[in-house]
């Protein structure tokens, strides 16, 4: 009974916020607070989200954790505006929160700085989440919000270990061999094929060896099934072991939100807790933008990066839930972390039109320096853009450029951009929903352009500007879902085509080819 309104009311709840402009999540953390409160009203239900949730919730954050792995490169943690920036924003966040509770709440100094700690921490889970939905994991801004993030939970996992009495046994040294296990991955990766053994290996390596691996040594399973994730990250096939696990990461991801709501059924004192944190979160958020661009990243990205940050973390929960002194906190943490999910969501739905209408302010933020993700000034004599380097991109690109001569690839992720120049193609590094890139963009002798990114946001922006620029050539796009033609059709593309609708279209001409060929 319980598993069943679980899943129906999760259901309802996530399609009702939808059709608000809302993403589902949002839905399923509310689900939760009213099956707690079902429980707690008429006794029909367990108050306790109980060992099965648990466990679920567990799994979809392991997973989740060992995909954003795989969409990771070790060398990015070690950048300045990710270390600096993450170890800045976190001390400043607790030397101000801890003095406040001290003094606004009436709390002792220790119980003070373990909150100030879980709350100077943003969401892993929903900033994932939000990346992957808009496709920017990969993006400049995803890598250095990831990386800050991670930075992060490396700090909660010394502060379980610290206060929560869990030290690292002596066997947590064998982490260390884990470089040297790389190469055995990629040969056990090369030799899954393309079925179910790649979903199994994806579900060992991020729930066993990664997950209960680092557990069985003292070690956080969380941070395990990240550090697997980034020792095939390298590899090829990494993507498509990301897509395996897709589906399954999803389905648990809503017990995960479920999880937060039935916490605890909050009281008066819990909703102003609450509340106040959240007032305190836009302060959050622009002390993020500050120190971003301290470290020289340019207004865009400083502010992407921060709207995705701006949200209380789940692993303030996670701290709450080990320390014992924080028991009592548990349910205001979790009422502050989940309307500041609520809040967070929609504000990264309209990030970058908000930044737009930001952008005359926050420019006067940036400093006057080369920025580390400077766009090229101007794209040469190139007579045809093709938007998006990943399978699709690179094989309009292979066709276009013995044709045209003068052929340019853009692509938002600087490792990808890096393997194409590697194997000869010309592809700069550029973002089709960056304004800046429009500023400096010369249309003079461009004749058409390939939109074969995924995200289809990054598609009608780019259709807009380039039509706006006057640019009259053909728009060529393709598009993953039915609903989405119209809309790039609309915005001023000449052709849309649906991808799996032409894949299907191109192997039938090909047979017919064939048939029509005397033998």
């Amino acid at each position: 009974m319980f598993e069943v309104l679980c899943i129906s009311l999760a259901f309802v709840s996530g399609l009702l916020v939808r059709q608000l402009g809302l993403p589902p999540l949002v839905g399923f953390l509310g689900a939760g607070f009213v099956l707690n409160w079902l429980g707690q009203r008429f006794g029909l239900l367990p108050t306790y989200t109980g060992p099965v949730l648990d466990h679920v919730a567990h799994l979809g954050v392991l997973l989740l954790l060992f995909t954003v792995g795989l969409k990771l490169k070790i060398g990015q943690l070690v950048k300045p505006e990710v270390l600096g920036g993450g170890l800045l924003h976190f001390g400043v966040s607790v030397a101000v929160f801890t003095p406040g509770l001290r003094y606004f709440v009436g709390l002792d100094w220790n119980i003070a700085l373990l909150l100030a700690i879980a709350l100077a921490f943003s969401s892993t889970v929903l900033a994932a989440k939000i990346l992957e939905s808009k496709r920017e994991l990969a993006a400049f801004h995803g890598r250095v919000a990831i990386g800050i993030l991670i930075i992060q939970d490396l700090i909660a996992l010394a502060a379980l270990s610290i206060w929560g009495g869990n030290y690292p046994s002596l066997w947590a040294l064998w982490i260390f061999s884990l470089p040297f296990l790389r190469p055995l991955l990629h040969r056990l990766l090369d030799l899954c094929g393309h079925d179910e053994l790649l979903v199994l290996m994806g579900m060992l390596l991020a729930l066993v060896v990664g997950g209960m691996g680092f557990q069985a040594v003292g070690l956080s399973s969380e941070v395990g099934a990240l550090v697997m994730g980034l020792l095939l990250s390298s590899h090829g096939r990494a993507q498509e072991l990301s897509e395996s696990l897709w589906s399954l990461k999803e389905i648990f991801l809503v017990g995960f939100f479920l999880q937060i709501g039935m916490s605890g059924l909050p009281t008066g004192s819990d909703w102003l807790f609450a509340g106040v944190l959240l007032l305190v979160l836009p302060l959050k958020g622009l002390l993020f933008v500050l120190v971003l661009s301290l470290f020289k990243l340019r207004a865009r990205n400083a502010f992407l990066g921060a709207t995705v940050l701006t949200a209380y973390s789940e692993f303030g929960l996670i701290i709450a839930a080990g320390i014992p002194a924080m028991s009592d906190w548990l349910v205001p943490l979790a009422l502050t972390v989940a309307l500041s999910f609520a809040l967070a969501a929609p504000l990264n739905h309209v990030a970058h039109p908000l930044f737009r209408r930001l952008e005359p302010w926050l420019q006067r933020l940036q400093r006057r320096s080369d920025h580390p993700d400077e766009l090229p000034p101007h794209l040469g004599s190139a007579r045809a853009l093709v938007f998006g380097m990943g399978r699709i991109g690179t094989a309009a690109y292979d066709l276009l450029q013995p044709e045209l001569g003068e052929v340019i690839g853009l692509e938002s992720d600087s490792y990808r951009v890096a393997d194409h120049l590697h194997e000869g193609r010309d592809v700069v590094m550029a973002d089709a929903k960056d304004l800046d890139f429009w500023r400096c963009v010369r249309l003079d002798a461009m004749e058409a352009a390939v939109l074969a990114m995924d995200d289809v946001e990054a598609k009608l922006v780019a259709v807009r500007e380039l039509r706006q620029r006057g640019f009259r050539g053909p728009i060529i796009s393709h598009a993953l879902h039915a609903d989405d033609v119209a809309r790039i059709r609309e915005a001023g593309a000449d052709e849309t085509h649906l991808t799996m609708h032409e894949a299907g279209l191109s192997l039938a001409r090909q047979a017919l080819s064939k048939l029509q060929t005397p033998r």
